[in-house]
């Protein structure tokens, strides 16, 4: 879903977003660090592959993904990351590692991590290394119906 594809479907659904365009970043932190984003109110989309069906795990940029509690949670048999190779063909107007946590426009299952729903605003990448989207967290959940779980972990850099 290309950055103009999201802002129709927001725009359809009447919700209030900015967009924030940056120099090109590759990872969460730096996107963080770029658009002075607190690392905990930046989204990062993970892609896992829950009982051999692609899922998205949507978590704080300073966190990972702890895929034993999210196979708990879940209540699958197994889970793991799953390999670009895998999901880039699901979302071919978007850059890899981009895709905006809108797992609902893909045909996949949304899991979002509990930390997140503590903060009035979500960000995210917006099908680019180039933008952002922030809109409120009430709002994504409301377009979105994830599944809420437990399953961040600070990374050992955030950690320290």
């Amino acid at each position: 879903m290309p950055v103009k594809l999201l802002k129709e479907f927001l725009d359809s659904n009447r919700i209030k977003y900015i967009s924030i365009s940056h120099s090109p970043a590759f990872t969460a932190q730096g996107i963080a660090a770029l658009t002075h984003t607190p690392g905990k109110e930046l989204a990062k989309t993970v892609i896992v592959s829950i009982d051999d069906r692609l899922a998205m795990a949507v978590l704080p940029a300073s966190h990972q993904v702890n895929l034993s509690l999210l196979r708990a949670g879940a209540k699958a048999g197994t889970i793991r990351l799953a390999t670009e190779r895998e999901f880039r063909d699901k979302f071919p107007d978007c850059e890899t590692g981009a895709m905006p946590p809108f797992g609902n426009l893909f045909g996949m299952r949304v899991f979002v991590d509990e930390i997140l729903t503590k903060d009035k605003e979500i960000a995210f990448n917006a099908g680019s290394h180039r933008e952002l989207i922030r809109l409120g967290y009430e709002d994504f959940e409301r377009l979105v119906n994830p599944q809420v779980l437990n399953f961040a972990r600070l990374t050992g850099a955030a950690a320290a």
